[in-house]
């Protein structure tokens, strides 16, 4: 199972701040004109007319600063309007009164576009949050509770506010050669990094069912991931190069019926195993380059190596989101003495209390996408009896 989704709230930094200066200038200028208009009516200078001013500042506000920034500026061009004509001893001429009925009328039809705006934009919102959640469980399927001898759950943070997917992927599958997992890291962000995982994932759903051996699982992922940079190059498309660059780290599982497991390390971080208290890190034998740059590969294709993994020893697989969870003072997240202390919990409850952990840490602004998957191998009776 998975565990519940949540993004944490956080800035987007990077080439979006240019918009958010430009955006907050907007949202300022309605009121700068009526301090500027406030000015000149308060000095010499207040033979300029500035009636059209003020009656424009409701409806500026109406473009960038929804409904009440919009009643908030025509609330000041009101103030600014009543200051002005006690100032000037303006009170029963015809032009005051003009202005303030301009001033009323344009103020109510700016409140009403914004407000229909902001409605429209919501639904818009909802309706691609909605499309969102529904291509995570084609992309991220929740991870089954039982799977032949282990119980495994499974969660997914993303690090961009508002985020339902990312460029982080995971799987796990119940074969006829055991149970084999997935989980892996994509080079770069946006649409780019999400529709490699997706190729990634493809791949790895059809090899696990046909392929005996684990190393020709993940060369399948490594093709695929190549043949797609390759249609992306020949169609050149926007976004081309974000995905002709793309690689993948990535780590594959195999856990068969004896107290052992298999994995192929693809320049992942590696699992964590806790066995009787204790955490160890299952290092690979010989590293290898990440999917997408097999040309790095001078030797042999790969080996699989193999781990003791006996009932009741929990295995975790995670992104380096997790690892590169950094506090205000710049520590990194310590996840093996996190696994250790929770060694005890379900994997729900484990996985629950990492999320509550890893937000603390951070304040809420993870840097990195986290995706983790939680096994544990049952007694073998217990995982007999589910096969």
């Amino acid at each position: 199972m998975r565990a519940p989704l949540r993004s944490p709230p956080g800035p987007g930094p990077g080439a979006g701040g240019h918009h958010h200066v430009l955006f907050a200038l907007a949202e300022c200028l309605p009121f700068a004109i009526a301090l500027l208009v406030l000015c000149i009516e308060l000095t010499p200078a207040h033979v300029v007319y500035t009636g059209p001013m003020l009656v424009a500042t409701p409806a500026l506000a109406a473009v960038t600063m929804g409904p009440k920034g919009t009643l908030a500026a025509a609330g000041v061009a009101v103030g600014v309007s009543v200051i002005t004509a006690t100032h000037n001893h303006a009170w029963g001429g015809q032009q005051v009164y003009t202005n303030f009925l301009a001033l009323l009328l344009v103020s109510v039809a700016s409140f009403i576009t914004s407000r229909a705006v902001r409605m429209r934009r919501d639904d818009e919102l909802n309706q691609l949050r909605r499309i969102a959640v529904a291509a995570q469980e084609v992309l991220l399927r929740p991870v089954r509770d039982r799977l032949g001898p282990v119980r495994a759950a499974s969660m997914y943070l993303a690090a961009e506010s508002g985020a339902q997917i990312g460029g982080d992927l995971y799987d796990a599958v119940q074969t006829r050669y055991g149970v084999r997992m997935i989980i892996g890291d994509v080079r770069g962000k946006g649409l780019p990094a999400v529709r490699a995982a997706a190729v990634v994932l493809g791949a790895f759903r059809e090899a696990v069912h046909y392929e005996d051996d684990l190393v020709e699982v993940i060369r399948h992922c490594g093709e695929a991931l190549r043949r797609d940079a390759a249609i992306v190059d020949a169609g050149a498309d926007d976004g081309g190069d974000a995905l002709r660059e793309a690689f993948v780290t990535a780590l594959v599982v195999q856990i068969p019926g004896g107290p052992d497991v298999e994995v192929i390390n693809r320049g992942h971080p590696p699992p964590l195993l806790l066995c009787d208290g204790t955490v160890r890190t299952l290092m690979p034998t010989g590293p290898l380059p990440p999917l997408g740059l097999e040309e790095f590969i001078t030797g042999p294709p790969g080996r699989t190596d193999r781990y003791p993994f006996a009932p009741g020893d929990r295995l975790l697989l995670h992104t380096d989101g997790v690892l590169e969870a950094r506090d205000a003072d710049n520590t990194f997240f310590d996840l093996p003495a996190a696994l250790k202390t929770m060694g005890g919990h379900s994997g729900p409850a484990f996985l629950e209390g990492l999320r509550q952990a890893l937000l603390r840490h951070t304040q809420g602004r993870l840097a990195d996408d986290v995706a983790i998957i939680l096994v544990d191998r049952l007694d073998d009776e217990d995982g007999a009896g589910q096969n």
